[in-house]
């Protein structure tokens, strides 16, 4: 899927210290054709049949992307943190740590996208 220049906009302006790790997570999700981007919340959003995962711009010590209904996200999927009826969350220190994570933000994605068809 061809990257939103909306998006693209607000990583030029977005100072992170793990920012090459944030654009490699949305390189990742994006490579799946059903997925688009847009900006809510004052943040980049991925969004299939509905709002899957918004990155958390205000965390620094890590990217963090939170899936909006991850509780829901059908299969086993280790890397989704988080308790309670709803939201999930994946944390990544670096790029090295999205690289070796590839794998299972490409599954979350498929599940998400398997469920919404």
């Amino acid at each position: 899927m061809p990257q939103n220049p909306e998006v693209d906009a607000w990583f030029n302006e977005y100072d992170h210290p793990a920012k090459e790790a944030m654009l490699r997570v949305r390189t990742i999700i994006l490579e799946d054709d059903r997925m688009t981007e847009t900006i809510k919340w004052k943040s980049p959003t991925f969004m299939f049949a509905g709002n899957m995962a918004s990155f958390n711009p205000r965390t620094k010590a890590h990217v963090s992307l939170m899936f909006h209904t991850g509780a829901a996200i059908p299969g086993d999927h280790p890397r989704l943190e988080g308790g309670g009826a709803t939201a999930r969350y994946m944390k990544f220190a670096d790029l090295a740590e999205v690289e070796a994570a590839a794998g299972d933000i490409r599954a979350v994605v498929a599940a998400w996208c398997a469920r919404k068809e």
